[in-house]
């Protein structure tokens, strides 16, 4: 499977074992190809594109739709070569000088290279992460982080146009009063949608009457509540306990810990935002299956 750089189009189809047709297709709907352009003009494909087709085929043999696949592909081969480093290295850069131009440009860049997925796990919450903890080492970078999370909110929030349209089963996502980071619930309703499921995105501060109101008119499928702050959680348990009882309801954030969901009888939305949006996204029993 393994193929040499700079190889045109009919000879790395012979390597790969995957027709032209097929390759331009996946290029065109999917982004998986990046190849490069010969001076006459020619693609020009890479080792690098052969690993992303390698992924791209086993995760089809997974059972994974080409969409699915695809995104998988380009999110491993990503993370195991390091490409997505220096959108990092720029994002990082432009949150320290303040250069809105600079993060806009990263963004873009990065989306483009990467895919939504990937560049979410690799760039953009790791980034902010590191803001976070330089905040927590010098009070006065408080403000970069300031200026960083309002960039990154607002340009999540704009690839989540119209995420509730379609026929999917529904997730209501919100933080309960008191908690106002609501960046990774917005990066879990966008690989969720990416699944297929709808979103109602409360944000951040719902107090949970609204919340339990707002489960009566929708009837969600799912309804996750993200959490950095356990006591804000357990000052709340009552409310939680009884808004379980009329849905099916996952916690998540750093709060959500297997005593905490045990106290307050709710699922525990683990791992890493993007990991659990796929799992939630592809789990059958969920699927319309409305707790009464």
């Amino acid at each position: 499977m393994s193929a040499p750089d700079s190889l045109r189009i009919g000879e790395f189809s012979r390597r790969v074992g995957v027709s032209a047709e097929v390759l331009r297709a996946w290029e065109r709907r999917y982004g998986l190809l990046s190849p490069m352009r010969s001076p006459g003009g020619f693609r020009l494909y890479s080792s690098h594109d052969a690993a992303r087709v390698e992924q791209m085929q086993e995760g089809i043999g997974r059972g994974l739709s080409a969409a699915q696949a695809a995104r998988a592909a380009i999110g491993e081969t990503a993370a195991s070569s390091g490409f997505a480093d220096p959108f990092t290295s720029r994002l990082r850069r432009a949150f320290d000088t303040y250069d809105e131009e600079g993060v806009q440009a990263a963004l873009d860049d990065g989306f483009q290279a990467l895919g939504l997925e990937t560049m979410l796990r690799e760039v953009v919450l790791p980034a902010l992460a590191a803001v976070g903890l330089d905040w927590e080492k010098d009070p006065r970078a408080i403000s970069r982080e300031h200026f960083a999370s309002n960039l990154i909110r607002a340009r999540l929030l704009s690839l989540a146009r119209l995420w509730g349209r379609g026929t999917g089963p529904l997730a209501l996502l919100a933080c309960p009063s008191g908690e106002r980071h609501d960046i990774g619930l917005v990066a879990f309703g966008l690989v969720l949608r990416s699944h297929g499921w709808r979103i109602v995105f409360l944000g951040a501060d719902v107090p949970l009457a609204t919340l339990e109101e707002t489960v009566r008119e929708a009837v969600p499928d799912l309804t996750v509540l993200a959490s950095f702050d356990s006591g804000l959680l357990e000052s709340q348990t009552q409310a939680i306990r009884s808004l379980a009882t009329d849905a099916r309801v996952m916690l998540a954030g750093p709060a959500a810990t297997d005593s905490a969901c045990s106290r307050l009888g709710v699922a525990r939305l683990g791992g890493e935002i993007v990991t659990a949006a796929n799992e939630v996204g592809r789990a059958g029993w969920q699927r319309g299956a409305r707790r009464t």
